[in-house]
């Protein structure tokens, strides 16, 4: 296998559904992808020193099972972990089942309790509206309620963790009373606390825990549930110049490095959902190497977690000029998020989200798969 030492990555490839996958799987051809319902018969190994250009080769799994069982070395031992965290199912997030029979694409739906969100202008900006358009989301279908109440758009400026609480907490309150998983949306290890004591069962952190160093401690001392995202910059900052040498391996490897310190802190693995932050830090050329390289992100044994919802990448793409245009292109990349195994997907419009991927599994169940090998 032509790699070379310094850090070894196993990327998904030649992903497939459906009984071709399933008869590929029983034959030792392919391996399910973090528990179904994708299996992937390749395997693209990629390695780079230093910040040196990333070296590639594609290799069929009976070619990389021979090669394990053959090899001794640290690289073949690299390589069989990849695999491993590639093939385990996931575990449920916050009681929700991400693999296995009962387990399917999540949608979390937004709740935006801001005056000055990209997405929805301030229009949830009161708790009584906020309340009703999670109670909304929930009965059309939203596995989770994210509520937020800092906008992370592009050029924002923070509140006040005063007011980001006063915010959030009653709608948490309300929504959680009424028995739904509610995640919240903050940076803030002081609104974190308080949401937890909310009711709030998922802590979604676009800072993955390094914008407030009490944050950790805080999650850590809870049984809440964790999605990492990752951003390069701040809110303020973001989209100034984003760049990297490679921007799926950089952000693997500053994801991988977030999963660490929360294991270091007591935090386990099974806890945690990665997110690479579309948007957040990123041009649109690397927003689309993200979503077409997702299935990466399995190799970090978490569940993955992605919003593409209403973006602006979109418009360079489409030719759309506002965010209320944008649906189409959410869900379309969206399916191509699913098509690389995300489990998780975070959006506004919930109920065309909850169609988009009903037919996308009917399609996946009209052709008998059941991947559990």
């Amino acid at each position: 296998m032509p790699v070379s030492k310094d850090m070894i990555y196993v990327r998904p490839i030649g992903l497939s559904a459906g009984a071709p996958a399933q008869r590929m799987c029983k034959i030792g051809e392919a391996i399910p992808l973090a528990g179904g319902p994708l299996a992937f018969s390749h395997g693209e190994l990629i390695s780079r020193l230093n910040a040196t250009p990333a070296r590639r080769s594609n290799h069929s799994v009976p070619d990389l099972n021979q090669w394990i069982s053959e090899g001794t070395d640290t690289i073949t031992g690299e390589v069989q972990a990849g695999l491993a965290r590639l093939h385990e199912p996931r575990e449920p997030l916050a009681g929700i089942a991400l693999s296995g029979p009962e387990g399917k694409p999540r949608v979390m739906g937004i709740v935006n309790v801001t005056p000055d969100s990209f997405s929805d202008g301030g229009r949830y900006a009161d708790a009584d509206s906020a309340i009703a358009h999670g109670r909304a989301l929930f009965a059309a279908g939203a596995d989770i309620i994210d509520v937020g109440g800092e906008s992370t758009r592009p050029g924002a400026t923070p509140v006040t963790v005063d007011e980001e609480r006063a915010r959030v907490i009653p709608v948490i309150e309300a929504l959680a009373g009424d028995g739904i998983v509610v995640s919240i949306d903050s940076r803030r290890a002081a609104v974190m606390a308080a949401a937890i004591g909310a009711g709030a069962r998922i802590i979604n952190d676009v800072s993955a825990l390094t914008h407030d160093p009490a944050a950790l401690e805080v999650v850590a001392a809870s049984d809440a549930a964790l999605i990492l995202m990752h951003m390069q910059g701040t809110p303020e900052t973001m989209q100034a110049a984003p760049a990297y040498d490679d921007v799926v391996l950089d952000v693997y490897d500053a994801l991988a490095d977030r999963v660490a310190v929360c294991e270091a802190a007591g935090i386990a693995r099974s806890r945690i959902c990665v997110d690479p932050g579309i948007g957040f830090g990123k041009t649109v050329a690397h927003n689309l190497s993200l979503i077409a390289s997702l299935g990466l992100f399995q190799g970090l044994g978490c569940a993955v977690a992605i919003g593409v919802s209403r973006k602006s990448f979109i418009d360079a793409v489409a030719g759309t000029t506002r965010p209320q245009d944008r649906l189409a292109g959410s869900l379309a990349a969206m399916l191509a998020a699913l098509g690389q195994g995300a489990q998780l997907v975070r959006v506004h419009d919930v109920a065309e989200t909850v169609q988009a991927i009903a037919l996308w599994r009917q399609t996946i169940a009209a052709s008998d798969i059941e991947v559990n090998c």
